[in-house]
C-alpha cells in the first residue's frame, strides 16, 4: 500500500483545543442575552456548528436551520441570530425588526457575526433604521479541525470573492486564523508564500501580531507556506482518482462527513458518516489510488472473518474476554467496511456509465500535449451529448490552460456549441472564466487560422489537424508547458508506472501529473527559499516571498520535531488530491504537513462558484 505510517514521524499538535475555544466563546456570547431565546442559525453554519457544539450544549435555545424564509416561528421575546456577515441576511433581519415595530411588538435582538463583523453589515442596519434596536457581536470562529492534519476556514465564497470580484474582505480573516494558530501553537520560524493574496494575508497577519500581545512559547510547527489557488488551476480541474477525492467528487464531503444513500447502504435509508482518521478502514484507503482499493477491502474482509472465527473453540472465560475486548471493535469495523465496499461499488457503476477511462485518457493527453485535435473532438462530443455541464466546462478550461489559450476558430466554435447545449445564459460564465484566465482566446490565432485555410487546400483534414497543433505551439509559448518541463510535472510518456508502489506524487493522477502546487512546496522547502526558481516564479507572475520569523536559528535547530512539521495554507480552496500528495511527500521526506484551507474544493465546486448566478 502507498501510505503506511513511517517510523520516527513527528507528532501532530492537538487541534481539538481550537474546537473547545470556539465552543466556549459561543456559549459566552449566547449567555450575554440572558434567559430563554430563539436562536436562528444561518444554514451554511449548521454543519460546522455540529462539529463544535451539539444540541445538548445549545439545549437552552430553540433554533431553526435557515434564515432564507420570511416566515419565522417565535416562542420567546429574545431573538438571537448566528450568521455569516452577508448583506442580504442582514436585510432580512432588518425587515423582521421593522415588522415588529409596525405591529407594536417588543423584542430584544442580537446578531452574532462569524467569523467577524464587517462595517458594511452595520451600515445596512443603520440604513434600515434598526441600528439602535439590535446589538451585534463577533464569534471569532476562524478554523474548524476536520482531521488530525486538515483545518478549514469553511469559507467557500473566498475563491469567488477574492479572485473574481476583487473583494478582499476575507484577507483579514485568513490573517486572523494564522494569528490564532501562532498564539496557541507557538511562533513560526519561516514563512514562504506565492501569490498576490498570499502576500496580503501575510501582511495582515504581521500587522495583527504587531498590534496584539506578544507571547513566546515552544513552537509545535515552525514553517508555514501560503499559496494562492490561482497559482495552480490545473490540479483542481483534473479528475480525482484517490479514494477520498472520488468520494468527494461523487458524494460531496461536507465538513468532514458524507451522506451515503441507499445505493451504498443497501437499505432504504441514508447514513451520515464521519470520514477521518478515527475510521480505521477509511484511514488506510483514503490516500490510495482507486485501482488499489478493492484489493485492500477484500483482504480486510478476510482478516475480519479470521478475527470472528477465533470464537470457535473458546471456553467461557475466553469468550467473555473476547466479547469485552474485541467484539464491539470488530462490529464497528465490519459496519465501516460494508459502507466503503458499497461506496466503491457505487463509484465503479457511476464512473463506468460516464466512460471514465476515456475521460482520463483525454485529460492525460491534454496534460502531455499530445493528440490535441482528438481531444477537441472528444470535448465537442461531450458537449453535444450533454453528458455533464460542469465536466464539459472543466475540459474546456483544461484545454485552454494547457494550450495557453484556444485558437480563435476553436474558441468560437466550442463556445457556440456549449451555449447551444446548455443555454445562452452562460455567456456571463464565459466572461468570468476569461477574467480569471481559465478559458481564453489566443490573440495570435487569427494569422494562424489564415495559414491553416491555405494549407487545407493542399492536404487532408487529418494532416491539417497535426499542422494546427504544431503551429499552435509556435504561435504562443504555453506557460504550463514551460512550467511542466522546468519542474518535471508530467512524467515521460511510455514509462511504466506502478500505482501499487508509487514513486512520486504523480500517483494521485494515475502517474500522469504531479500537482504544481505540491511541486512548488517541495522545491521551496528543499532549497529553503525561492533561490534558483526565478524563471518559475516569473512564469507564475511572481509575488513570491520567504521571510524568517521570530525564533532564532539556534532555537530553530534545536526543535527538530517542530522543524519537520510544515503548515500549508491554500487560499481559495484545496483538493483531496493535493492533501494526499502532501501526505506522500511527507512520508518520503520524513516530515508532516498540516493543510489549512479556506474550503475543500474540487472541479465542480470551483466552476460552480464561477457560474452566472442566473444560470
Amino acid at each position: 500500500m502507498a501510505h503506511t505510517e513511517w517510523k520516527d514521524a513527528p507528532g501532530l499538535p492537538d487541534f481539538s483545543l481550537l474546537k473547545r475555544l470556539a465552543r466556549d466563546q459561543l456559549i459566552f456570547l449566547l449567555e450575554q442575552l440572558p434567559g430563554k431565546k430563539d436562536l436562528f442559525i444561518d444554514a451554511d453554519l449548521m454543519s460546522p456548528l455540529d462539529r463544535i457544539a451539539n444540541v445538548t450544549i445549545l439545549k437552552f435555545c430553540l433554533y431553526t436551520s435557515s434564515l432564507k424564509y420570511t416566515y419565522f416561528l417565535f416562542f420567546f421575546c429574545r431573538l438571537c441570530f448566528l450568521i455569516r456577515p452577508r448583506i442580504q441576511t442582514v436585510k432580512w433581519i432588518s425587515d423582521l425588526v421593522n415588522a415588529d415595530k409596525v405591529a407594536g411588538r417588543f423584542r430584544r435582538y442580537k446578531i452574532i457575526f462569524t467569523p467577524q463583523k464587517f462595517y458594511a453589515c452595520e451600515t445596512v442596519l443603520e440604513e434600515q433604521g434598526v441600528y439602535g434596536d439590535v446589538t451585534t457581536d463577533e464569534w471569532n470562529f476562524y478554523i474548524l479541525p476536520l482531521d488530525d492534519d486538515i483545518l478549514s476556514l469553511e469559507l467557500p465564497e473566498f475563491f469567488r470573492d477574492n479572485f473574481l470580484e476583487g473583494d478582499q474582505r476575507w484577507v483579514t480573516t485568513a490573517g486572523s486564523a494564522l494569528r490564532l494558530l501562532q498564539s496557541v501553537y507557538g511562533s513560526f520560524s519561516k514563512v514562504y508564500g506565492i501569490g498576490r493574496c498570499a502576500k496580503m494575508v501575510y501582511e495582515s497577519w504581521r500587522e495583527l501580531m504587531e498590534d496584539g500581545e506578544q507571547r513566546t512559547r515552544q513552537p509545535e510547527f515552525a514553517k508555514v507556506f501560503l499559496v494562492d489557488r490561482d497559482v495552480d488551476f490545473v490540479t483542481p480541474l483534473c479528475s480525482q482518482v484517490v479514494y477520498e477525492g472520488l468520494v468527494d467528487d461523487l458524494f460531496r464531503i461536507k465538513c468532514g462527513s458524507v451522506e451515503f444513500g441507499p445505493d451504498v447502504t443497501s437499505s432504504d435509508k441514508s447514513i451520515k458518516v464521519m470520514l477521518n482518521s478515527q475510521d480505521k478502514v477509511f484511514s488506510e484507503i483514503r490516500n490510495e489510488h482507486f485501482s488499489n482499493v478493492f484489493g485492500f477491502l477484500s483482504q480486510k474482509a478476510k482478516n475480519l472473518q479470521t478475527a470472528y472465527d477465533k470464537r470457535r473453540g473458546m471456553d467461557i472465560q475466553q469468550m467473555k474476554a473476547f466479547v469485552a475486548d474485541e467484539l464491539k471493535g470488530l462490529k464497528q469495523e465490519h459496519r465501516l467496511l460494508s459502507l466503503h465496499i458499497g461506496a466503491s461499488e457505487s463509484m465503479m457503476k457511476k464512473k463506468t456509465k460516464q466512460d471514465f477511462q476515456e475521460l482520463l485518457k483525454t485529460e492525460h493527453s491534454l496534460l502531455e500535449g499530445f493528440e490535441i485535435r482528438e481531444c477537441i473532438t472528444y470535448i465537442e462530443e461531450h458537449i453535444n451529448r450533454q453528458v455533464s455541464m460542469i465536466d464539459s466546462l472543466r475540459l474546456l478550461c483544461l484545454l485552454s490552460i494547457t494550450e495557453n489559450g484556444l485558437l480563435s476558430k476553436d474558441y468560437r466554435s466550442l463556445k457556440a456549441q456549449y451555449l447551444q447545449s446548455y443555454g445562452i445564459e452562460h455567456l456571463l460564465t464565459f466572461a468570468n472564466l476569461r477574467q480569471l484566465g481559465l478559458l481564453e482566446e489566443q490573440q495570435a490565432g487569427e494569422t494562424l487560422t489564415v495559414m491553416e485555410s491555405k494549407v487545407g487546400k493542399l492536404v487532408n483534414d487529418k494532416t491539417v489537424g497535426k499542422l494546427t497543433d504544431a503551429f499552435s505551439s509556435l504561435a504562443k509559448k504555453s506557460n504550463f508547458r514551460a512550467l511542466s518541463k522546468r519542474l518535471a510535472l508530467v512524467p515521460k510518456s511510455g514509462e511504466e508506472y506502478d500505482l501499487r508502489v508509487p514513486r512520486d506524487m504523480a500517483y494521485v493522477f494515475s502517474g500522469a501529473y504531479i500537482p504544481l502546487s505540491c511541486k512548488l512546496i517541495e522545491q521551496v522547502l528543499e532549497r529553503d527559499g525561492w533561490t534558483g526558481m526565478e524563471e518559475v516564479t516569473r512564469m507564475l507572475n511572481g509575488q513570491e516571498f520567504a521571510v524568517t520569523g521570530g525564533s532564532s536559528s539556534s532555537e530553530a535547530r534545536s526543535k527538530t520535531d517542530a522543524q519537520r512539521i510544515v503548515l500549508v495554507m491554500f487560499l481559495g480552496g484545496c483538493t483531496f488530491s493535493e492533501i494526499s500528495a502532501l501526505r506522500f511527500l511527507g512520508k518520503e521526506r520524513g516530515c508532516r504537513f498540516i493543510v489549512v484551507t479556506t474550503a475543500i474544493t474540487n472541479s465542480s465546486r470551483l466552476l460552480e462558484a464561477l457560474l452566472d448566478n442566473s444560470a
